[in-house]
């Protein structure tokens, strides 16, 4: 069993939720992180939720020395330092490349020095596009997707040829990629990279395809984040959460806690070496409804969400997952429900200052003719 442990971007909500399960797991821990202000804020220093027991090492996962240092007698890596956002990774191509494809680069080629026995690197439901759909003929459809035309004419939903809405199914890890943004082209680039380098050179490699995870420390006043956080940052200042489309949309949010489980799983079981593993809570809900929803929990159900009928180039209509893998694998079993871990995020949220800039940040996409 592997003692010291690595996580790139360990300072941030996943990883420093990492963090403390293997700590409380009797890891030694080491974090990499530079402490991005679009996540920390500026003028940031070592989070006060950073586990005491974690060493920090500031520094830019693009930095060779610095990525250097941070590997001395560590026995595996969580590779999660990234550049998050599906809609600024359109205008802001540079910055995401860099932190994503050349920052997993500088990663790996360390590893490949350092003989490292395990990375284990986040990915992200985003290499999927849509998800999987049949249609009214019970006929699988796995390459579904929306013209900018039906975008516009404010046709939400994906028809079949008799134009009847698709039905999406469970997701599992064999469907083909469909990369719909810079973003999500990284974030496959990032797995692709370290399970090809991880075959030839005996590192054990496993990629992880987060879906929405939540829970609290995540950025709150970086619109660019989960939904969550965005329609929590709204809340606190009293404004509606903004719905594009017409909220129908379906997704899968999982704890955190249960994100961080399945990532001590990932180290641990022998099984898991080479393998693509959705991690997810096999549950669908609505925005709209997940909306109303964190209303409730934060005590504003007055405050209703707005539904505002625009759309984003390169968001999806529905991608629900398929866990079969990563319960038969890690023997990986979410047991956070939504509405326990929606209190616990309020309870969270309470203490906390969100700086709303989530109708800037539609400025930008707009002005960048990705939003309309």
């Amino acid at each position: 069993m592997a003692s010291k442990i690595l996580i790139t971007g360990g300072a941030g909500f996943i990883g420093s939720h990492v963090a403390d399960e293997l700590i409380t797991a009797g890891y030694e821990v080491r974090v990499l992180d530079n402490l991005w202000p679009q996540v920390h804020g500026d003028g940031a220093s070592r989070p006060a939720y950073l586990n005491e027991d974690a060493e920090l090492i500031r520094g830019d996962v693009c930095d060779a020395g610095a990525v250097e240092r941070a590997l001395e007698g560590v026995d595996a890596v969580y590779h999660f330092a990234a550049a998050v956002g599906v809609g600024q990774s359109m205008y802001r191509v540079a910055d995401y490349v860099r932190t994503n494809d050349l920052g997993t680069a500088v990663v790996c080629e360390a590893l490949i020095r350092r003989h490292v026995r395990r990375v284990i690197v986040a990915s992200s439901l985003s290499v999927y596009g849509e998800g999987l759909y049949s249609d009214s003929r019970g006929r699988l459809v796995v390459n579904a997707s929306r013209t900018l035309r039906q975008l516009q004419a404010g046709q939400w939903d994906i028809l079949d040829d008799d134009g009847v809405p698709l039905e999406p199914l469970e997701t599992p890890e064999s469907k083909a990629v469909s990369l719909a943004s810079v973003y999500a082209a990284s974030k496959f680039n990032q797995e692709t990279v370290c399970l090809l380098l991880g075959r030839y050179y005996g590192i054990e490699a496993v990629a992880l395809r987060f879906w929405n995870v939540y829970g609290p420390r995540q950025a709150l006043s970086n619109p660019y984040t989960g939904v969550l956080a965005i329609f929590s940052s709204r809340l606190m200042n009293d404004r509606p959460p903004l719905i594009n489309e017409d909220g129908r949309q379906q997704r899968d949010l999982v704890s955190v806690h249960d994100a961080a489980k399945a990532c001590r799983l990932a180290l641990e079981t022998p099984e898991a070496a080479g393998q693509i593993l959705n991690i997810a809570s096999g549950r669908r809900i609505t925005i709209l409804q997940l909306a109303e929803r964190l209303a409730a929990a934060m005590g504003k159900p007055h405050i209703a969400p707005e539904i505002t009928g625009q759309y984003r180039v390169g968001d999806i209509r529905h991608c629900v997952p398929d866990i079969t893998r990563a319960r038969a694998v890690l023997g990986y079993e979410p047991t956070c429900t939504l509405e326990s871990s929606l209190e616990e995020m309020a309870a969270w949220l309470g203490t906390q200052v969100a700086h709303d800039r989530v109708e800037a940040s539609r400025r930008e996409l707009t002005e960048q003719g990705l939003a309309v």
